[in-house]
């Protein structure tokens, strides 16, 4: 028997004895599941991952007494994405779903895995958080889940049924450690706080990237006690378990669905983005469905891929065939893996995309779209008291070299030794030592995304117009309308620079295929205004293109480099586009203009206008936001 002691907002559980098992097919008994989802956190700022100036003590006694895996990582960067993989066991790429948020649709025969589950009898609840990202979600959440509300509990199930209960903790969101004002931090979290838990301004250390002053230690410290926070509410739902009797027959799994929620974490398409915390913990009666001894780690690659497809197993149930993720307790399974590619893509008003490669040791992060800052403008992220500091330290030159770099553009490769280098401070991409594991990690990115034929490779006006006809995930199965090897051949060139690669570009601006023009633009975006130069007039001609994301695009280069006065009103006309895919992609090249005067009454405008869609209106606010900024006010 576990016996759980409560103690100042939090459990220890004492007396357990760990013994190794082999692991075997599925329970005569089933099991009930607990996922405890905690949002938007990096394991640097957990206890048991070694930060001594964390106060976590239930989930890190859940890790001592628990399985703690040391290479789990997210396949995505932010909230929606990453748990439409989770619920669907398929990839954003595939989908069409990596873009938050969007509401595109996926084939009928993609269901969420608790589908499965309620299939092999068991009762399955979600309290509450859902962010699937898919069109028809309200359809989608009936038939996978008995339950979906703010009050959905295991209580619900019959006499003797096993249940899946997922609760998501919403306390270290990035509303709380960043975006929300000081005034509603000190209301959520601060005030829920005993006085002995509150961590102070002075007691942990700051991350380097960030300037260590006073203001920004009392603005980063509301991340360590919304941690804190999240840490005593799983401790009083694991008293609930208790409470009902039901701790000995449950398998728990805690984790977070990405990282940090911070400026250069969360969005971000770097480890910080991605890696996160993820810890099982077994009973005495399901030990030996563990392959792991518990209270041990393991440096295992997982990824939230994985997460559909080991319940479906572990539970005795037939895994569909389009799920391709790990059996993470299935010695037999035949999808191990020592490589991850993991996936950033549009975020709110934020445009980007970023694919990612990591063996757990290293992390290599190619960026297609280069000349966008790792610290982009997201307006969610603008509105945060700590992102304005940052901004304004900028201004004023009290940044350092590392802090101002994350504001600049991006080398369009990164390779990070994320063992010893957890702030990704130094890039070893150019580093002779390293060659041999950049060819890797290069070479697996191109095989996998030319067998996946990654379909967020499409501009979102294309992915709109499409999702009108047939899913993502099956256009891009089609050679005949989506030449996926000759768009991603192009695409490869994006932030290459010199004379040749120009060239190159330069001759794909005339090719017959659309997108292969497309990826053509975005990537002369990167190159220097002086090699650049001789290629104007072709720049002049792909502004009158067809396509409109190419006329965008080439306007944005000609104005960005030349100052070319000729297509402002080709961008004010894009930015008050009925499209707002269009208008957007307008408006956020403007963002990163050094003279943005011409386009300043537009947005104005734009502003008025009280049926402006979300994504562009939250793209005018960052303009007028910087702007007002820039010029002192």
């Amino acid at each position: 028997m576990i016996q759980f002691i409560k103690r100042k907002g939090f459990m220890l559980s004492l007396g357990l004895v760990f013994v190794l098992y082999s692991c075997e097919s599925a329970p005569k008994e089933k099991p009930n599941i607990l996922w405890i989802t905690i949002e938007d956190t990096s394991p640097q700022f957990i206890g048991c991952y070694g930060n001594e100036n964390a106060s976590t003590p239930v989930i890190d006694k859940l890790a001592e007494e628990g399985v703690r895996f040391t290479n789990a990582f997210s396949t995505g960067t932010v909230c929606a994405a990453s748990r439409s993989s989770i619920i669907t066991g398929v990839r954003t790429y595939k989908m069409g779903t990596g873009h938050q948020r969007s509401q595109y649709p996926i084939p009928d025969y993609i269901k969420g895995f608790p589908y499965y589950l309620k299939q092999l009898g068991y009762y399955t609840t979600n309290n509450y958080k859902t962010d699937y990202n898919i069109a028809n979600e309200k359809d989608f959440i009936k038939e996978s889940w008995n339950e979906c509300s703010g009050k959905a509990t295991w209580k619900g199930r019959k006499e003797g049924q096993p249940f899946f209960s997922v609760f998501n903790f919403p306390e270290s969101h990035q509303s709380r450690t960043m975006s929300w004002t000081f005034e509603q931090y000190v209301k959520h979290v601060w005030n829920h706080l005993p006085e002995e838990d509150r961590i102070a301004d002075e007691a942990f250390e700051m991350p380097p990237f960030y300037n260590d002053t006073p203001e920004m230690r009392k603005q980063f410290a509301r991340v360590y006690n919304s941690i804190k926070l999240t840490d005593n509410r799983i401790g009083e739902l694991l008293q609930k378990l208790e409470d009902d009797g039901l701790t000995d027959d449950t398998i728990i799994f805690f984790y977070a669905d990405h990282g940090e929620g911070i400026p250069r974490g969360k969005t971000n398409g770097i480890n910080l983005g991605y890696r996160v915390p993820f810890v099982v913990w077994f009973p005495e009666k399901y030990k030996h469905l563990s392959p792991w001894e518990t209270g041990k780690t393991t440096d295992k690659l997982i990824n939230f891929e994985d997460l559909g497809p080991t319940m479906i197993d572990l539970l005795g149930g037939e895994v569909p065939e389009y799920m391709k993720g790990q059996r993470l307790f299935n010695a037999d399974s035949e999808y191990d893996k020592d490589l991850l590619l993991l996936s950033t893509d549009r975020v709110d008003n934020g445009l980007d995309l970023v694919r990612t490669v990591t063996d757990g040791k290293y992390v290599y992060s190619r960026n297609f779209m280069p000349f966008i800052p790792e610290v982009r403008y997201i307006n969610y992220l603008e509105i945060a008291d700590i992102t304005k500091h940052m901004r304004n330290d900028l201004k004023h030159g009290k940044l350092n070299a590392f802090q101002s770099g994350i504001f600049e553009e991006r080398p369009y490769e990164v390779l990070y030794d994320i063992e010893n280098d957890i702030w990704e401070e130094h890039n070893l991409a150019g580093n002779p030592k390293y060659k041999s594991v950049l060819q890797k990690m290069r070479q697996h990115l191109d095989t996998e995304l030319l067998k996946a034929k990654d379909i967020m490779l499409i501009p979102e006006y294309e992915m709109v117009k499409l999702s009108e006809i047939q899913t993502a995930y099956q256009y891009r199965l089609d050679e005949t309308k989506y030449n996926f090897d000759e768009i991603y051949k192009v695409a490869s060139l994006s932030g290459k620079k010199g004379e040749d690669v120009i060239k190159s570009q330069i001759e794909y601006l005339k090719h017959h295929d659309k997108l292969v023009r497309y990826w053509a633009s975005v990537g002369l975006m990167s190159q220097n205004s002086s090699q650049l130069q001789p290629y104007e007039s072709e720049l002049k001609v792909a502004v009158q293109d067809d396509y409109a994301p190419v006329a965008i695009t080439a306007s944005a280069i000609l104005y960005k480099k030349f100052g070319n006065k000729d297509v402002v009103e080709v961008l004010n006309s894009f930015s008050k586009s009925d499209n707002w895919t269009l208008a957007l992609m307008s408006i956020y090249h403007m963002l990163y203009f050094e003279d943005r005067t011409p386009f300043e009454s537009t947005i104005q405008e734009l502003l008025q206008d009280k049926d402006i869609n979300w994504h562009v209106k939250s793209a005018c606010q960052d303009f007028e936001r910087s702007q007002k900024l820039k010029e002192g006010m």
